[in-house]
Formats: structure tokens, sequence, C-alpha cells
């Protein structure tokens, strides 16, 4: 039986990297997936490889940063499909603006914390009484091993997965009542287009993916961590960050 078998998911940032990838995944196991994106055409593409597939989908305009634009997205999830099970707050992000806190320009933090950090707090805000609603569910923040050791350059991002990492484990206690399990993955550099155009800029970065045990990753290596946290394999298990790192935090 496919593992999200009937269940219904919202994956923000899906039209490219991981949360295409989270996306196409889910459906080859049975869910019907919102595509929450701020880029149409990118979004339309994913519900497009989907339905190609045989899978169900549908593309949903959302801006994470803004709150009505969350509340609208989630309402035409449930108006779409009846009900919502899974959250993936994917959308987010570094950028080559990013640096020092002596350096970083205040626009570069102000960006990171309303993508990254604002982004899931509204997803969460406006989704959470919706898995409510349905039983219960799973919510899977997008971390970053950033959060876990010490990484020179981006403290911007840094801020921000780090304020995602510790809402992770709040809100796992909070919800976990209402049968509501929230988890983060936290993956290391991770072949996407984006993050390997900054991997050749940033010296820093070169340098931690030289620590990388078993190589980069690969967007679908961080989407599977994401399957297994939405499923029922994970019934008791909340509060974690995954590590999708390649041994680069014990290296």
């Amino acid at each position: 039986m496919a593992r999200l078998a009937g269940k219904i998911a919202l994956i923000t940032g899906a039209g490219a990297g991981i949360g295409r990838e989270a996306a196409i995944l889910f459906a080859a196991e049975g869910a019907s997936v919102v595509v929450a994106e701020l880029d149409g055409t990118a979004g339309g593409e994913t519900v497009r490889l989907i339905e190609a597939a045989g899978g169900r989908a549908c593309f949903v305009a959302m801006d994470v940063t803004e709150p009505e634009s969350v509340e609208s997205g989630v309402r035409q999830a449930v108006e779409t499909f009846g009900a919502l099970h899974i959250l993936y707050n994917n959308a987010g992000g570094s950028t080559m603006h990013d640096g020092p806190v002596t350096e970083v320009p205040l626009d570069e933090f102000w960006r990171a914390i309303r993508l990254d950090l604002l982004g899931t707090w509204l997803v969460c805000r406006y989704g959470i009484p919706e898995l409510i609603k349905a039983g219960g569910g799973s919510v899977i923040n997008a971390s970053s091993v950033v959060a876990l050791i010490g990484w020179g350059g981006k403290d911007a991002y840094t801020a921000a997965k780090g304020g995602v990492t510790a809402l992770t484990r709040s809100m796992a206690v909070e919800y976990a009542p209402y049968k509501v399990r929230v988890n983060a993955v936290a993956p290391c550099v991770t072949r996407t287009p984006r993050v390997m155009e900054q991997l050749a800029a940033n010296a820093t970065t070169q340098k931690f993916a030289e620590q990388h045990l078993l190589g980069l990753a690969e967007p679908r290596d961080v989407a599977q961590a994401a399957l297994f946290l939405a499923s029922d394999e994970a019934a008791r298990t909340t509060g974690h960050i995954i590590r999708v790192d390649s041994g680069l935090t014990i290296s």
C-alpha cells in the first residue's frame, strides 16, 4: 500500500528543487499534493509532472511572507481536496548577500527572517487548525545544518533556521495533544541549482562541502526524509530534527 494513501499534503516552495522532488515523491506514494508556490509557471510545471505520472495535484499561489496569501492558500487547498493532513514548510533559502552579523545588510537579515522563519510560522498558524480538524497529521519544517553547527558567513540565514529549529520543538509539545506531530529536516549542501551557484561563489560553503563524508546531498535524499516524517511510519516521532547531512555534523 502507498505510504501516503488518502493523505492531502501542502508543500510550500514546490516549484523547484527539494520542494518539487518532495511533491512528486509524495504524489507517487498516494498523496493528493497542493503545490503552494509564488512562481505560477514553476508551480504549474510541478502539477503537470505529477498528473503526467498519474497523481493528483493542484497549484495554489502563495507568498509565505504574507498572512493573507497563506490564509487564502490554505483555504483553497481545503476547498479543493477537502482536508489537510501534511504541511511541509519547504520554502526558504539563503542568498549570496548574507554574511557576518557585523557586515550583512539589514535588508538581507529581514529577508531571511520573513521567508524562512515567519513563512514557516504563518503556514503553521493557518494550516495546523486544518490538521486538527482532520484528526491529526504531520508538520515538516525545513531547518538546516547551519542551525546545528557553527557556520560562518551566513548569520542572517543561521538566525532564521535556528528559529525554525526552536519553533519545531515548541510546536511539537504544543500540538501533541491534538495528534499533530512536528519535526524538521536539516539538509547539508544539496545539489539544487541555487545552492550550486552559491557553492561556486562562497569559499566557506566550499570548505564545508569538502567535509561531506558521503558526498553532497541530492534533492531526493531530503525528500525521502520528509516522506518518512509525513508517513504513519513516524507515528511516534515528534520534536526531532533529522539531519540529512552526509556526516557533516560529525566530521
